[in-house]
């Protein structure tokens, strides 16, 4: 049987050395050995394996949509029949993942699932309505991510804000979460400011 390096393997299926360690360290691909030498050695089988877990046919087009309250169900809905009406024309396997829960929280239930989903190298591409529909902050994170794994990012309106606009959202965003996480006369603070830089902004 023939046996690849970890720098000949990670060559042949397209990853870089770090994420074969990786998958080894979390069991997701242990090598089939490791020598006296300390090297990991990767079987042909393995290499198989790797290579028909790639193939586009087995992976799916996900599309995310996400609102920051229980109150924008209905505009939740709305970005949900968007996506399904998008996705249909393409013509491709989909399935939609909805959020709800804010541009700054890293750990809604919908963004976790869609990360592990990435990881586990089950989609080829995530599209969203817009590029804060998935984080407000940390989207080059997540592309990365995207990157590392195959998986391309796709924004449907990629219309470009002033750079006053991203601050104004920025902003509120960051007030009302810590404004929900406060009471009294902090949270009433909290809520003047973000209706102040909404009026400022219109």
């Amino acid at each position: 049987m023939k046996y690849y390096t970890i720098h000949e393997f990670a060559k042949l299926i397209g990853r870089t050395t770090q994420t074969l360690r990786n998958w080894d360290k979390s069991g997701k691909l242990k090598p089939h050995h490791t020598g006296s030498n300390g090297y990991r050695y990767y079987s042909n089988e393995q290499l198989k394996q790797v290579l028909n877990l790639n193939d586009d046919k087995n992976r799916k087009v996900v599309g995310y949509c996400r609102v920051s309250s229980n109150k924008q169900k209905d505009d939740l809905k709305q970005q949900v029949e968007n996506m399904q009406t998008y996705l249909l024309a393409q013509g491709e396997p989909f399935e939609i993942i909805t959020d709800i829960g804010s541009g700054i929280n890293y750990k809604k239930k919908g963004l976790k699932k869609l990360i592990q989903k990435i990881i586990n190298n089950e989609v080829k591409k995530v599209v969203v309505l817009y590029k804060d529909r998935l984080l407000r902050f940390g989207f080059e994170l997540v592309e990365y991510i995207a990157y590392l794994n195959n998986c391309e990012i796709e924004i449907i309106d990629s219309t470009e804000k002033t750079q006053q606009q991203e601050l104004i959202e920025d902003l509120v965003q960051i007030i009302t979460v810590f404004g929900c996480g406060v009471q009294g006369e902090r949270a009433n603070k909290a809520r003047k400011m973000v209706k102040e830089l909404i009026e400022e902004d219109d």
